[in-house]
């Protein structure tokens, strides 16, 4: 059997219409997964975007994916409250899951829901997309093989080229639970090995952000278990587009790679030297991760033996690396990530 065929066999349901609901119907329709049904509360989006792609069945009712026996899995691209309860409620359909990240805000939502998971015996896969960009895949590559040596130190940027609305801000969790959550998993990811320590210094350069309750430029010290150091800076905002970049230095070397542009041209004079600027928008630089994502999960629902590449335990990690920050930010002092495993802790922030 074809992989387009082998593909065919997989019934989906998308829980939400919005823009990565859009997004991840467009790659299933394009790898040939038969997308059954659509469900967001607004019937006008959701009918809009089954409409589009040719899915036959939309509903305001997701009761209405989990009640249907003929959808294999579901693909929860709702907002951030209703991921544990869609995880939930998925689980007790018996159908796998990829749900994008973060699984909740509160470390006990989401240990509940991991073991919801657990306890009905299907996969659940969370959507870290930048783990699957080639870039990234490239220097994880170099540090498994040893290419570089031991390794000594991490260092991410990631600066976004515009911040959102106010309105999401107020309702995201925080700029660490929000944006630095994928810059988290991306550390632990290229390391591969658990922090340990977390010392975070923030500010709102936008006064609305400030009154919203968040910051929107950050930097964030690292220590991990194994010695290694990391250092994480954020922005919400770079005029001159969407800046991912990452690099380790190690024993015998160091990998790095830089923003993605829409051409490779240079144009040289006599007064300067430059080139167009990258990427200004996530969806354009990490379309093809997005679709190599949505590969691994639909190979993870047909194959019984296949286990997720980013699991329930990823998305907990990093969640907890986020609220270890903005804990730390709030009194101004290293967090140990063993703080977060006592009782009075979860849930804390």
């Amino acid at each position: 059997m074809d992989t387009a065929a082998k593909n065919r066999s997989l019934r989906v349901g998308i829980l939400g219409a919005g823009r990565i609901g859009r997004i991840h119907t467009q790659i299933l329709t394009r790898l040939g997964v038969k997308i059954v049904a659509i469900a967001d509360p607004s019937t006008e989006r959701g009918e809009s975007l089954a409409r589009e792609f040719g899915v036959s069945k939309f509903t305001t009712k997701t009761e209405d994916i989990f009640n249907d026996p003929s959808i294999h899995a579901v693909l929860i691209c709702s907002p951030t409250d209703q991921h544990a309860q869609q995880i939930h409620q998925a689980a007790a359909s018996k159908k796998h899951i990829f749900c994008e990240k973060p699984i909740a805000l509160d470390l006990a939502i989401v240990d509940a829901a991991v073991n919801a998971v657990e306890a009905a015996g299907v996969k659940m896969m969370v959507g870290f997309n930048r783990r699957f960009d080639a870039n990234f895949k490239r220097i994880r590559q170099a540090v498994v093989e040893g290419e570089i040596g031991s390794v000594g130190m991490v260092r991410i940027t990631s600066r976004d080229p515009s911040a959102p609305p106010i309105s999401y801000i107020k309702v995201s969790g925080g700029m660490f639970c929000d944006m630095t959550i994928h810059d988290f998993d991306m550390a632990r990811f290229l390391v591969g090995a658990e922090v340990e320590q977390v010392y975070a210094m923030a500010q709102a350069r936008d006064p609305e952000i400030g009154d919203a309750g968040d910051v929107d430029t950050a930097v964030i010290c690292l220590k991990f278990a194994n010695g290694v150091l990391g250092y994480i800076e954020n922005s919400r905002v770079a005029a001159y587009g969407y800046d991912q970049r990452a690099e380790i230095l190690g024993s015998k070397g160091a990998v790095s790679c830089e923003n993605n542009y829409p051409n490779t041209v240079t144009v040289s004079t006599g007064k300067s030297i430059a080139r167009d600027l990258p990427l200004n928008f996530f969806i354009d630089r990490y379309m093809e991760a997005y679709k190599d994502e949505l590969e691994a999960f639909v190979e993870v629902c047909l194959n019984p033996t296949a286990t997720p590449p980013v699991s329930g335990h990823d998305g907990r990690q990093a969640l907890k690396l986020g609220l270890a920050a903005t804990l730390s930010m709030k009194e101004n002092r290293p967090v140990n990530l063993s703080e977060f495993d006592t009782p009075r802790m979860v849930g804390r922030l």
